[in-house]
């Protein structure tokens, strides 16, 4: 008689996938391990997504100068292989969820994050987006509750963004295989001399269908992950298909102003009828052209004056400084002092490629002394101090 085979059970996930119960007993304990009115967190999280080569480790350093943020990234892989991670999985625990949360909120509380960081691998799972949304909730109740408090600049109001760098299936698999084939080049030079840093070598990188499979992995859970909170944060998703020039300028494009999600809504509100400097130079050029023109047929003697002030007496200057490109000029001419007149000096330059910048200076002259009250009257004079700048000559100095 054949003996029963013996089957293998499956292993039962036992982690908990409710968020809630997962959230709120770790903020509790940060509650009751720092106390809330120690609970500071970086007023900027930028989330960074993307797929596998779609250039997050090339992109970061870029997307911190452009927002300003000094701090290193968060990386959670990094993250979770931190010493005290090591230390559950050696004894066989599991990382899930609830250690994922509690190891980023030890560390987002750390001074060095508070102007601003970049989270690198966070949300993952549809638990973990919940949790984000629940974190940014506390942030926002805290930032609510020290409102105008001795403690408010401790607590700002907190901006969460999503910037997912996006690539096709077929140019993240060139793109890792690529990878493969430098590492493993460079790996051999470093051998080769004994110089030099290993490279990681990831199965991925050498495999087109494990390429595939890790992108589509991407696709299935990170990127839902990210997309599921479009509507919730403040979501920005780059094209990163080409040249690393053309990335960094979708970048800028996407990121270049975001007052609004910066400042305090009523500092914004203070602000926000006085134009950006992007939206005044739209039409410069056209307003320009439309301005001298109008000189020409409205104040012809004004402007002809104005041209032959520049001509005879500002250009032997300025050809003078033709090396350095840049000339300083003091006048007291009363020319400048007619209506309209500095106007079409500046304008005047611009269009001939300069850049001028003046600055009327008032100066007291006394002129006549009261010997019985000893009051002293004075005339003044106007000085005008115009900079003119320019690309100066690249002729070799000394």
């Amino acid at each position: 008689m054949s003996q029963p085979q013996a089957t293998i059970a499956p292993i039962t996930d036992l982690e908990i996938k409710d968020a809630r119960m997962i959230f709120g007993p770790i903020w509790s304990a940060l509650e009751e391990q720092h106390g809330s009115e120690n609970l500071h967190f970086p007023k900027e999280i930028i989330l960074l997504g993307g797929a596998p080569g779609s250039g997050k480790g090339t992109n970061t350093a870029f997307i911190s100068q452009t927002r300003g943020l000094t701090s290193a990234p968060v990386v959670m892989s990094s993250l979770l292989d931190s010493p005290a991670m090591k230390a559950v999985k050696d004894v066989g625990g599991m990382i899930g969820d609830r250690e994922v949360l509690s190891a980023l909120l030890d560390e987002l509380l750390k001074p060095e994050h508070r102007d601003g960081v970049i989270l690198d691998g966070f949300p993952r799972t549809t638990v973990q987006v919940e949790c984000l949304k629940m974190m940014y909730e506390k942030m926002t109740q805290l930032w609510r509750e020290h409102y105008g408090t001795p403690l408010a600049s401790h607590f700002r109001q907190p901006v969460i963004q999503i910037i997912v760098l996006f690539v096709n299936e077929r140019e993240s698999i060139s793109r890792q295989l690529k990878r493969g084939r430098e590492a493993k080049a460079h790996n051999a030079e470093v051998r080769r001399t004994l110089h030099g840093k290993l490279l990681e070598k990831r199965p991925t990188d050498f495999d087109e269908h494990l390429a595939g499979h890790r992108y589509r992995v991407f696709k299935e859970q990170t990127w839902d992950a990210l997309l599921s909170l479009k509507d919730v944060f403040h979501y920005h998703l780059i094209n990163a298909q080409g040249a690393i020039s053309e990335v960094e300028h979708n970048i800028l494009k996407e990121l270049e102003y975001q007052s609004s999600l910066e400042l305090d809504p009523l500092t914004y509100n203070r602000l926000r009828t006085l134009p950006v400097a992007s939206d005044i130079i739209i039409h410069a050029r056209q307003e320009l052209v439309k301005r001298l023109d109008g000189y020409e047929l409205n104040t012809p003697e004004v402007f002809q004056r104005v041209v032959s002030f520049i001509e005879n007496t500002m250009m032997p200057v300025i050809r003078l400084h033709a090396i350095s490109g840049h000339a300083n000029i003091n006048s007291e001419d009363l020319l400048l002092g007619e209506p309209a007149a500095l106007g079409m000096l500046l304008d005047i330059f611009s269009e001939r490629g300069y850049f001028a910048v003046v600055d009327v200076h008032h100066v007291e002259i006394p002129e006549q002394v009261d010997l019985a009250s000893g009051k002293i009257s004075c005339r003044v004079k106007k000085i005008y101090r115009i900079i003119i700048r320019f690309k100066g000559s690249e002729i070799r100095r000394g």
